[in-house]
């Protein structure tokens, strides 16, 4: 007994030393930087990053390798019990929700043509899309007591006796593909669409996009739809995952270790697994579709640039491009994974666990690409949000608020936050790198053949993270 006590310290003690080694070489480190005379692109030394980057996360492989299987899979079902919430004013919040919704979509209609006067771009496109889902990968799924949707459909359904099901069932093999169609709608709208922040034009979508999903809720049951074909619920469900807050099934909270939770999940079907890469296809899009790279592969100037309606088709065919680049690259490395370990469950099981690692980088992208809007725009929010028709009024004391924009210029802001972006896309892949490990043992649970089977995503994962920094590091329009 007391020598598998002395084994289970050391086990313990290797596992803290090398998550100290791998924390030590993703830690940023100073570097000399000049910035532009406006302050918003930082030409740092970016192979440092880029070397630097590429080496934790193939460090972080090495060691993960060379740890037993026990010590991991203890150190990720670690929890700390905390309190149970009650359901009850859930529906409550969501009417509110809804309510608050409605407004927006009023003021999109009839308030300032102002993009960053009328809130409903500067919360959808901001709080929501930017805001929100870094919240959910903090503090677990908040969406779910946000939802616009939850509110009204227990209401009408209620009062039309259907149930929580509707009279009609979606067929299996449907799986998640309306949501994947419904999220590159609203990537495309996002990302090439000619005026994505007009306010009309984004209430008259917002509020088509809210009708539909209604009424195919009623049609076919809230969960149904909410997995299969809302796009919002099933992307914030998918982020809420990464959260170092969880309810266990008495229905406490708990807290656990970042990416736990992943680790707990079943394959997804293909629907799935295209639904998690679009995700990050798309962000990694939006990035790569400013830089002058892109832009001059189409001969377009990126110091004049003619405006989005020019680069509709090529931004069209870019966003189709990276996701199905994306996709084959990923399953091509699972592929090869599966080959060198000799062995294993078939390819759309294996891809279908290991995908779930890609939920640490796509939330590391998300919030590298959308922190500086964020920090400003969030500030035009909070001051649209108290004068939403534009009528003078300043309904939560917000609306002359001095918006503080040189929070991201100057060489010192542009320092720490090029800094805060490199080290969550070093830290997301790496946190990728750790729970695409513990599927492997899961998949090949003999050691060598767990290490080799994760060698070819561990390239991949290199080379986005080389991407990933060189995104940011590139100058871009706008």
């Amino acid at each position: 007994m007391s020598g598998r006590t002395e084994g289970g310290a050391v086990e313990c003690r290797c596992l803290s030393l090398a998550l100290l080694f791998v924390a030590l070489l993703i830690a940023p480190t100073p570097a000399f930087a000049h910035a532009s005379d406006r302050g918003h692109v930082l030409l740092l030394p970016t192979g440092y990053y880029l070397i630097g980057g590429a080496f934790a996360v193939a460090v972080s492989f090495l060691v993960l390798a060379l740890l037993p299987a026990a010590s991991l899979d203890r150190f990720w079902r670690r929890r700390l019990p905390l309190f149970t919430p009650g359901d009850s004013a859930r529906s409550a919040i969501s009417l509110i929700c809804f309510a608050g919704f409605a407004i927006l979509v009023a003021a999109g209609l009839f308030g300032s043509r102002d993009p960053l006067s009328n809130p409903l771009p500067l919360v959808i496109w901001t709080l929501l899309w930017a805001g929100v889902t870094l919240l959910q990968g903090v503090f677990g799924d908040l969406w779910s007591w946000l939802n616009p949707w939850v509110g009204p459909w227990r209401l009408v359904s209620r009062l039309l006796g259907t149930g929580d099901e509707g009279p009609w069932r979606l067929p299996r093999w449907v799986g998640c593909w309306p949501a994947v169609m419904l999220f590159f709608a609203f990537a495309w709208f996002e990302l090439i669409d000619a005026a994505p922040d007009d306010p009309a034009r984004l209430a008259f979508a917002a509020g088509l996009y809210w009708l539909f999903s209604f009424l195919a809720m009623l049609a076919f049951g809230y969960r149904d739809w909410s997995r299969s074909g809302e796009f919002l619920t099933a992307f914030f469900a998918m982020v809420a995952r990464f959260a170092p807050v969880e309810r266990d099934e008495a229905g406490r909270l708990v807290l656990c270790w970042p990416a736990a939770k992943l680790l707990a999940a079943e394959p997804l079907p293909p629907s799935g697994i295209a639904f998690l890469l679009l995700a990050l296809s798309s962000v990694s899009f939006d990035g790569l579709s400013k830089t002058f790279f892109w832009l001059g592969l189409f001969g377009v100037n990126p110091l004049e640039f003619p405006g989005r309606t020019a680069v509709i088709g090529s931004g069209t065919f870019g966003l189709v491009l990276t996701f199905v680049l994306l996709a084959a690259v990923f399953l091509f490395a699972v592929w090869l994974g599966q080959r060198l370990a000799g062995s294993g469950p078939p390819l759309g099981q294996a891809a279908g666990l290991l995908v779930w690692s890609i939920v640490p980088i796509a939330l590391a992208y998300h919030v590298a690409h959308y922190l500086t809007a964020l920090l400003v725009d969030g500030q035009y929010a909070l001051a649209s949000l108290s004068d939403p028709f534009a009528l003078g009024w300043n309904l939560f004391g917000s609306a002359d608020i001095q918006v503080e924009a040189g929070i991201v210029a100057g060489a010192e802001s542009a320092w720490w936050l090029w800094n805060i972006q490199a080290g969550a896309i070093i830290l997301g892949h790496v946190l990728a790198v750790l729970v695409a490990h513990g599927f492997a043992w899961r998949l090949h649970p003999q050691p060598a053949r767990a290490a080799l089977s994760q060698f070819p995503l561990t390239l991949l994962m290199i080379a986005y993270t080389v991407f990933g920094l060189w995104l940011l590091a590139t100058p871009t329009v706008g």
